[in-house]
């Protein structure tokens, strides 16, 4: 009987042996099998968009309203720039571009007034030109018949210088005869007043001459002053001629004022975006972070003030060894333990780097020396939390958490 009980107890020990043999096969084979099936890494954390919030123009700061880690939604106003000066721009650039556009009305109507004056001017010339040309005509007719009066009375002198000394001859003659009696007393007067009225006739004549070279004197002074009338009216009509040309410049004129008037508007127009930059506000949606900023402080353009940083848009940058990405994918389901909290997050990858992190660092390793060790490199892996994982928004980039990617 004892014998039977000793054999059994050892049949039992024996199946309990195999038994726990069993389990301890069976649980190292599920951990193979789990930790070929799953990759994690230590070496991650919480990434999102830092917004640095920088002056865009200098001034004083006039108020400051937020504080670090408020909250603030898109659009609110962060702080204020004393907006006087920029106040005084606009209202200066207005002023301008006033100015600019009553020039450029000014210029426009005197084109049409530049056109119909040339045109004008250009008839105008035109006839004072006729008018010269027809007084030149005249003159030149009135030279001719004064030079014919003064040609016809030099030959009526001619005629009567020799009437009269013809007569002045017979009057001698008469005179030697009158002497020895051979002729009357009134034969000899008859031919004293003869040689008298032919000399009075000559010097009327002389007279008639010189009246004659008046005539041609003052018709070549008329000629000469419709000559010089003609060469004014040339030059005048020469002059409005150019009137093409005045109405381009007067149009170039205009485009000019146009053009400083579009310039006068973009100068309001950046005017009065310097007056909106004077207020700044938050571009995104998040929490202040390193305010920088302090009432009454003088700031320059670009100078940061602080920084945003929008919790509801992180996502987690874990840096896998280069001997765990043999199967990942993007796309594959993965879980987020955080150690700041102890609970875990669903996520996916959503995509893997295109280089090592070390490639990424100021001065990339340089391998080609000759004295090469061989480091198992890293690969940052972007992931992705699933929508709802995190609606308090407790995640806060830079935390430190471990993900576990199922590449099965």
């Amino acid at each position: 009987m004892t014998a039977q009980l000793q054999s059994l107890a050892r049949h039992r020990s024996a199946l309990l042996l195999a038994a726990a043999v069993a389990v301890l096969v069976i649980g190292a084979g599920a951990w193979v099998w789990a930790s070929s099936g799953s990759q994690s890494t230590d070496d991650a954390q919480v990434d999102g968009h830092l917004a640095q919030i920088a002056a865009r123009v200098g001034g004083t700061i006039q108020t400051v309203v937020v504080v670090d880690n408020q909250p603030v939604e898109a659009g609110a106003v962060l702080a204020v720039i004393d907006p006087s000066d920029f106040e005084v721009a606009c209202e200066r650039a207005a002023a301008e571009l006033a100015n600019s556009e009553a020039e450029a009305v000014a210029a426009r109507t005197n084109v049409p007034i530049t056109s119909t004056t040339a045109t004008s001017a250009v008839q105008t010339a035109q006839s004072a030109v006729d008018q010269a040309q027809s007084g030149i005509a005249a003159g030149e007719k009135e030279v001719e018949a004064a030079r014919a009066r003064l040609t016809t009375a030099q030959a009526r002198q001619r005629e009567a210088e020799a009437t009269a000394a013809k007569a002045a001859r017979d009057v001698q003659r008469l005179r030697t005869l009158f002497a020895k009696d051979e002729i009357s007393q009134q034969m000899f007067d008859a031919a004293s007043s003869g040689a008298d009225a032919a000399r009075a006739a000559a010097d009327s004549a002389t007279s008639q001459i010189a009246e004659a070279e008046h005539g041609v004197s003052i018709a070549e002074s008329r000629l000469h002053q419709a000559s010089a009338e003609e060469q004014r009216a040339d030059a005048a009509l020469k002059s409005a001629r150019t009137a093409p040309e005045q109405v381009l410049a007067m149009t170039a004129r205009a485009h000019s004022a146009y053009a400083r008037v579009r310039q006068a508007r973009a100068a309001l127009k950046q005017a009065e975006l310097n007056l909106q930059y004077a207020t700044v506000r938050a571009p995104i949606r998040g929490v202040v972070s390193r305010k920088s900023v302090e009432l009454g402080q003088v700031v320059e353009p670009g100078q940061p003030l602080m920084s945003i940083i929008p919790l509801d848009d992180v996502w987690i940058t874990a840096n896998f060894k280069e001997t765990q990405l043999a199967n990942m994918r993007p796309g594959q389901r993965a879980s987020i333990k955080v150690d700041a909290y102890g609970t875990t997050f669903n996520a996916h990858i959503e995509s893997i780097a295109a280089a090592t992190g070390a490639r990424f660092s100021l001065l990339p390793p340089e391998n080609a020396t000759g004295n090469f060790v061989k480091v198992v490199q890293r690969v940052p892996v972007k992931l992705l939390l699933e929508p709802g994982q995190d609606p308090q928004h407790l995640l806060r980039p830079g935390l430190s958490v471990t993900p576990t990617v199922y590449v099965r």
